[in-house]
């Protein structure tokens, strides 16, 4: 299974880069993962409605540009549905089962994902209600997938 990682924005901070290497590393043996980083939009602090719809959008053209038309596409969305570890390796063994061999997830800017971008999307998922840096949700978002491939192997390391 090919599993693609589509965030906007350059990872800068060394301990997010080690620890994402870390779990790439680690998922060598189950999947072939590749992160695509898109830049994000430069942009004032304070901006209209209509500035931050245009910011998402130029950023989800990048995005949209590096999804495949086979890629079943995960984006991920604070208004997603909330699953459980197990639920993440449930859906990711269906998908390999049925066939689908190259998953996409979608991680937006500090603004979030544009409505192209979610309309494309075949699920949103959710980590919760609550707000992560964009930059530390490619780290968790890896250690889960992680997580996913040992639980679906029966191999110990979720509990």
């Amino acid at each position: 299974m090919h599993i693609q990682i589509v965030a906007v924005g350059k990872l800068k901070e060394k301990y997010l880069v080690q620890g994402i290497a870390e779990y790439v590393k680690r998922l060598g043996p189950y999947a072939r993962i590749t992160i695509t980083e898109v830049s994000d939009e430069k942009a004032p602090e304070i901006l209209s409605p209509a500035e931050e719809r245009q910011v998402k959008d130029k950023e989800g053209e990048r995005i949209l540009s590096h999804l495949k038309d086979d890629a079943h596409v995960i984006a991920l969305a604070i208004d997603g549905e909330l699953w459980s570890s197990e639920d993440l390796a449930a859906h990711l063994d269906k998908l390999g089962t049925y066939g689908t061999s190259h998953v996409a997830f979608v991680i937006g800017g500090s603004l979030g994902l544009s409505d192209a971008v979610l309309k494309r999307a075949d699920k949103k998922l959710s980590f919760g209600r609550l707000t992560y840096p964009h930059q530390l949700m490619r780290l968790i978002l890896v250690e889960q997938v992680y997580r996913a491939f040992r639980i679906n192997r029966g191999e110990p390391y979720h509990r």
